[in-house]
């Protein structure tokens, strides 16, 4: 089997095409054609509109077109000792990338139905014969790119501590306990990957000590998650964290449902990831799953991205939900296609983190609040028995 993989454009690095590449073999695969040749060439809606005006007699661009070397596949089918060629797809990456905003997709998620629809022509579906045939082939299609996006294609998800939810009891308190550094030492020492901190403008929960003696502490990953202030950028980089997410805060200091807009604060974002970058610091930014804003992320020099799951988490009903889910999933596609990391967290618990978790562009999950009030419950009872047992060998002290 071969897929001949063209990219006219030369726009796509190579992890890129290797992953495109990859998903038509599993197409092709997929439908018993392992033994088959096929090229699939990635151009514009110039040279697109050639071909069909030279093949078609239509004018303008299309999506996709199909060229099958026999027009009968039964007929190559049993001519299989004299050639091995499918045919050729032709896609327009201009025109998908004006449908991802159409359709809600990602690049990579529109190409792959691209290629899934040229490959079904080429096996003889045709949508435009009638209806039923139409029914027949979109039925189809559906099922082989549900197949595609669900497998898995990278690393396990990790997950990071925010240990910020940990201060909120200790501010209630004394302002002595817990500690949010020794919180994190246990996090990591239960499998951890990684520590999560906002500092706060207005330090309400975590304060300077706290994010210092982390910075010593952390074996895993320090995530300092802090705005764009003057005060916080200079702490930040003294600090050297291992990375830095920008999140909005609101006059209370509270993380914005929304997440950052990038897009109307592009200087000063910027600004601040130049500072980082010179300090070799990655930096991160908690958006909203919305693709111009992955977009926008990109062009400032981020690093990551940071999807915001909040609005996905608190959805009402599991319809909502999966519509929230398909933002996420496709703002996930497009950052990497772009070649940006992704983060995703706000709002997650422990119903209904697993479709996140598995999505395959996303490396890490920022989970603190559904953490910590786990832990109240499951640790409780050993708390209650410690006290009680200290409380009754007391008299032995006199």
């Amino acid at each position: 089997m071969s897929v001949t993989l063209i990219d006219h454009l030369d726009r796509f690095r190579p992890d890129q095409l290797s992953r495109l590449h990859a998903a038509a073999e599993y197409l092709l695969d997929h439908n018993n054609l392992s033994d088959h040749n096929v090229n699939i060439v990635l151009t514009n809606d110039q040279e697109i509109s050639g071909y069909n005006k030279q093949y078609r007699k239509r004018t303008g661009p299309t999506n996709v077109l199909s060229f099958p070397f026999q027009a009968d596949f039964d007929q190559l089918d049993s001519q299989a000792h004299l050639t091995n060629e499918l045919g050729d797809i032709i896609i327009s990456v201009e025109t998908a990338e004006r449908e991802t905003y159409r359709y809600a997709q990602s690049l990579y998620h529109r190409l792959s139905w691209l290629m899934t629809h040229g490959i079904l022509h080429l096996l003889g579906y045709d949508h435009e014969r009638s209806e039923a045939d139409a029914n027949e082939m979109y039925d189809l299609e559906e099922q082989l790119i549900d197949e595609l996006l669900n497998r898995r294609r990278g690393n396990m998800t990790h997950l990071a501590i925010n240990v910020d939810h940990v201060t909120t009891i200790r501010q209630a308190g004394e302002k002595t306990e817990p500690d949010p550094v020794t919180a994190a030492a246990v996090c990591e020492l239960a499998g951890a990957r990684g520590i999560v901190v906002h500092l706060r403008e207005d330090r309400q929960y975590i304060v300077d000590r706290d994010v210092k003696l982390l910075r010593e502490t952390v074996q895993t990953k320090l995530n300092l998650k802090m705005g764009t202030a003057k005060e916080i950028v200079k702490f930040a980089l003294d600090l050297r964290p291992d990375m830095i997410t920008l999140v909005p805060e609101n006059n209370q200091g509270l993380i914005s449902g929304s997440g950052l807009d990038v897009n109307s604060q592009k200087k000063k974002i910027a600004k601040t990831i130049e500072k980082m970058t010179r300090a070799g610091i990655p930096v991160s930014l908690f958006i909203a799953p919305d693709l111009k804003q992955v977009k926008t992320s990109y062009d400032v020099g981020a690093t990551y991205v940071e999807l915001d799951t909040g609005t996905y988490a608190a959805s009402p009903d599991p319809f909502t939900q999966n519509a929230e889910f398909s933002l996420i999933e496709a703002a996930a596609e497009e950052a990497w296609q772009l070649g940006l990391h992704v983060n995703a967290g706000h709002g997650l618990n422990y119903v209904n983190t697993a479709p996140i978790a598995a999505l395959d562009m996303v490396e890490e999950l920022s989970i603190g609040h559904a953490i910590i009030s786990r832990a109240l419950f499951t640790g409780l009872k050993r708390a209650v028995r410690e006290m009680d047992k200290i409380i009754q060998n007391a008299s032995s002290i006199l």
